[in-house]
């Protein structure tokens, strides 16, 4: 009765240790070489794996940088350093770029008016198929967050306004967040360009003021401020050069709405108290 017990388990036991000698074996006669050089390109990538080189990880972009088939600039959240030293182990010559950051052009969120309540899935994507949008703006942040669930740094929060805001120093410029945003108000911009048009709005000043109170309506207050003609209008919309522009902040202070803002007037304001 008992080898009647003993023998299968034996048998078994024998056979899965087999087994494990048969594919120990097989594992090293068919191992893929690791190349060294993808291994170290791997390790100086920002390990995000958030997929704005166009490859679905690290690693594939690694993969690609060894053989050619991607630029060592491909990563925009690689710093200029750790691009230097890809390209020193390629052995190509590197490449540097400007710091860029995210930015969401809308100041509304509960200064803007709704058009109507949605009560549908809670996702930007989902509501902008319900007429446009519950904003009345056609340009206006719905507030619902595609772009904050997107974001694999968590560099964007809403502020008090319920408008998403973005944390330049966690920003990579991944742009998987411009990607999620279905309104288009979200933009690369670089990290330099210290003064901007927080706004999107094409609408007339009669059109738009009635809507939301942190809008540009086209009035050109800031245009005459401006002393290096460094704003231009389009379509009732400013927009801020940043070759031109010397963030004297004169704009700031003539824009009625607030629609103009600067990364240097917090720093500024803090200096000064």
């Amino acid at each position: 009765m008992l080898n009647d017990i003993l023998w299968p388990v034996a048998a078994l036991g024998g056979l899965g240790l087999l087994l494990g000698l048969l594919l120990a074996l097989a594992s090293k006669k068919f191992a893929v070489k690791k190349d060294p050089k993808v291994e170290a390109i791997r390790d100086l990538l920002a390990g995000a794996n958030c997929g704005a080189c166009g490859f679905p990880g690290c690693n594939s972009l690694a993969q690609a940088m060894a053989e050619g088939k991607a630029a060592v600039d491909a990563c925009p959240a690689t710093s200029n350093e750790a691009r230097a030293r890809i390209a020193e182990i390629l052995g190509v010559e590197a490449v540097e770029t400007e710091p860029m950051s995210a930015v969401v052009l809308c100041r509304g969120g509960t200064n803007s008016k709704d058009a109507f309540e949605y009560e549908g899935v809670q996702t930007c994507a989902a509501a902008k198929l319900v007429a446009g949008g519950p904003k009345i703006c056609a340009w206006g942040c719905m507030g619902l967050g595609d772009c904050i669930r997107a974001c694999k740094f968590s560099a964007i929060a809403f502020n008090r306004y319920g408008v998403p805001r973005v944390d330049e120093n966690k920003c990579v410029a991944c742009g998987q967040c411009v990607k999620a945003c279905p309104q288009g108000i979200i933009k690369l911009l670089p990290k330099s360009s210290t003064v901007r048009v927080e706004c999107m709005n094409h609408n007339r000043g009669k059109d738009i003021r009635p809507i939301c109170s942190n809008a540009c309506f086209g009035c050109g207050m800031c245009f005459k401020a401006c002393e290096e003609g460094a704003i231009t209008f389009q379509n009732y919309l400013a927009s801020v050069d940043p070759k031109k522009c010397t963030a004297c902040l004169a704009c700031i202070e003539k824009c009625p709405t607030g629609a103009i803002v600067s990364t240097l007037a917090k720093a500024r304001e803090k200096q000064s108290q």
